[in-house]
């Protein structure tokens, strides 16, 4: 009888103030003596460019990280895939020192991209082979426009199942697809044995049983750490037992605090060195005045007159004076794209009063995931449009729209994924615009509009 302990993460998404508790907690599991072996996982997500040290540094910051919890495999999240432009996830693992294990995903041309592998097959001291697969979330929508060719998930099992035939004696599954579509794959290959799965932010405390498949995830954020218990007898799993361990619940040391705050200030110091241009008086302590240049950025970057933006977005407003990247991190720390949707008059009437419709709703509403860093979604701003909701009339610019013309409007990729505007997801021609994160869209057009060597401190210059 073999006992194999595993010991996996899923979407730490670079909540740094959780890695010296998991270490510590991995570095006496990993020689745990009760164990005939110990392999340890991960599920994708484990950067987030909302973080100042992942920002400054592309995630390599992540990796050395990483590194030192001694993983057996990992796959990739959509930040990693997604939140990346390509070049920068090219070259995101140059220093990884485990696999990463990713089956659906490929350059423009099909070719494997050269940090990863379909499958890994490993062999314990017993001689037990046990194979893994990687999957990410299959988006189409916004991989493509970042040039890389995304597989769904039933073609891509179905092309390397056969592969494996003969080659493994135990299969499990490293995903970043989500709990519906893990049990998804428990339900439809019943050879998987397990399922190491991320992306949903679910906590399945002990684990879930799918037909013969058991599934795991610990949330998000590092505040669990998934530990199964797994024995195997003549090469065959006859038992697994997930279990997760509250990271809050592990003892903290005197240095932790230093260490957290280091991380935090090595980006910030990283990012502030970066100057980006220097705001007229105007902007100092100014929301709207941010939100208004902003409006003007993306309009500029996807070359239309119309554009959309909330305040929920802006978490600090800008400042006089020179701002660095720091300030645009601080401010926006989204990890989203500008879209330029297109749409029929009449469609772009609907879109403003799905928007005005929501619009007290959602100046308050509390709103978590797909992208969004803020805390509430805010109240909505045009470019370009006008409303006279007592008359239901839009206008643009200045013209009362025509709902047999079509019309250009920027917005952003989360605007289309939320489901408060379906006119966006349902009828627009919506191209995801790449590489630019929209706080690099809006720090180029404030680089231009207010550079830094043009303009002194407290003078405004001529926006016309």
């Amino acid at each position: 009888m073999e006992k194999i302990r595993i010991l996996h993460t899923n979407d730490l998404h670079s909540h740094f103030e959780q890695f010296p508790k998991i270490g510590r907690y991995f570095e006496k599991a990993q020689h745990d003596s009760a164990f005939d072996e110990v392999f340890t996982f991960d599920a994708g997500d484990f950067m987030d460019r909302s973080h100042p040290l992942t920002d400054a540094t592309e995630g390599q910051a992540n990796i050395e990280l990483m590194n030192k919890f001694h993983y057996t495999a990992g796959t990739i999240g959509n930040n990693e895939g997604i939140s990346n432009p390509h070049c920068v996830l090219e070259r995101l693992f140059d220093h990884v020192e485990y696999p990463i294990v990713l089956a659906n995903l490929r350059e423009e041309d099909e070719s494997m991209p050269k940090w990863a592998k379909n499958y890994h097959i490993f062999s314990t001291k017993a001689g037990t082979r046990i194979a893994l697969i990687g999957l990410t979330a299959a988006y189409p929508m916004t991989y493509g426009p970042n040039h890389w060719h995304i597989k769904m998930l039933k073609n891509t099992m179905d092309a390397v199942l056969p592969q494996l035939v003969g080659k493994y004696d135990v299969l499990i599954l490293l995903t970043h697809i989500g709990l519906r579509m893990d049990r998804w794959l428990a339900e439809n290959y019943p050879q998987i044995d397990l399922i190491v799965g991320g992306h949903s932010h679910d906590l399945l405390p002990k684990g879930e049983k799918v037909n013969q498949t058991w599934i795991t995830q610990t949330g998000k954020w590092g505040r669990y750490i998934g530990d199964i218990n797994v024995e195997i007898q003549d090469h065959h799993v006859v038992k697994v037992e997930p279990n997760t361990i509250p990271t809050a619940e592990l003892s903290e040391e005197k240095t932790d605090q230093a260490v957290i705050a280091g991380y935090y200030e090595q980006g910030k110091k990283l990012l502030q060195a970066k100057k980006v241009a220097n705001l007229p008086a105007k902007f100092d302590n100014n929301k709207k005045a941010a939100i208004r240049v902003s409006l003007d950025a993306i309009a500029d970057f996807a070359q239309v007159d119309l554009a959309i933006l909330s305040s929920g977005l802006f978490l600090d407003p800008f400042r006089a004076g020179e701002i660095t990247k720091y300030d645009l991190q601080k401010a926006l720390p989204h990890p989203m794209h500008v879209v330029r949707t297109t749409l029929a008059g009449r469609d772009l009437w609907r879109l403003v009063m799905e928007i005005e419709k929501n619009r007290h709703y959602l100046e308050h509403f509390p709103l978590q995931g797909m992208s969004f860093r803020g805390k509430v979604f805010g109240e909505m701003y045009y470019k370009g449009i006008e409303v006279d909701m007592r008359r239901r009339l839009v206008y643009v610019n200045g013209q009362e729209i025509d709902p047999r013309e079509e019309y250009q409007i920027a917005c952003l990729d989360h605007y289309v994924l939320v489901p408060f505007f379906p006119t966006l997801a349902i009828v627009g021609d919506n191209e995801f615009l790449f590489p630019e994160f929209l706080r690099e869209v809006i720090g180029n057009y404030l680089a231009r509009k207010f550079p830094l060597e043009n303009q002194k401190e407290g003078t405004e210059k001529d926006e016309n």
